[in-house]
């Protein structure tokens, strides 16, 4: 997908970019909603060619990243450090100045969705950590309950959350909510943990 913001430039760009390999599924037109025209034609790349990126083409980049993900790419001739920081702020994975020049792009196309997906694979492993870190505060605290009302020791805690799981067909995660939400319920979770 090709953003620009004046149509004059975007059309010498489109044969530009399609002489370097690149099919053009989409080249809004100004002032149109970037995230409906990305959830619409699901580009592969984002290419934004921008004399100066205003806040506004930084906030709909922005908004883009945080619900449809996707590489992109910003030629600009604002070579601004504190530009190029916002830019990279709001998303875009490679930021190129002095203008599209056919055989640059590919190379920094490519090296812009490997870096994308390098990123992308960081984030979803932080998450799944994060995730993973919550899920074991919620056993043990679930296992503190347990060990508390039971009087049982905390390899039995764990035991018996994990038979329950079993006879269940339900995950530990799930019996230790459970357990934390029946507690709260009756006034005895143990809040400290």
């Amino acid at each position: 997908m090709l953003v620009d913001e004046c149509r004059q430039r975007s059309e010498a760009v489109v044969p530009l970019l399609q002489s370097a390999g690149c099919h053009i599924v989409a080249n809004p037109a100004p002032g149109e909603n970037l995230l409906e025209q990305v959830e619409l034609h699901r580009p592969d790349v984002v290419i934004i060619d921008v004399d100066l990126p205003s806040r506004d083409t930084l906030e709909s980049l922005r908004s883009v990243q945080a619900t449809e993900p996707r590489p992109m790419v910003m030629f600009s001739q604002d070579d601004n450090g504190e530009t190029i920081r916002r830019a990279v702020q709001a998303g875009v994975s490679a930021y190129m100045v002095d203008g599209l020049q056919r055989h640059r792009v590919r190379p920094i196309l490519e090296a812009a969705v490997a870096s994308f997906e390098r990123h992308r694979a960081l984030q979803l492993e932080l998450d799944r950590t994060r995730s993973e870190l919550a899920d074991r505060k919620t056993i043990e605290r679930a296992k503190g309950i347990i060990m508390k009302q039971q009087r049982i020791d905390e390899p039995a805690a764990y035991r018996l959350m994990r038979k329950t799981a079993m006879d269940r067909n339900r995950r530990v995660i799930d019996i230790a909510r459970s357990i934390i939400v029946a507690a709260d319920l009756l006034g005895r979770g143990d809040h400290g943990t």
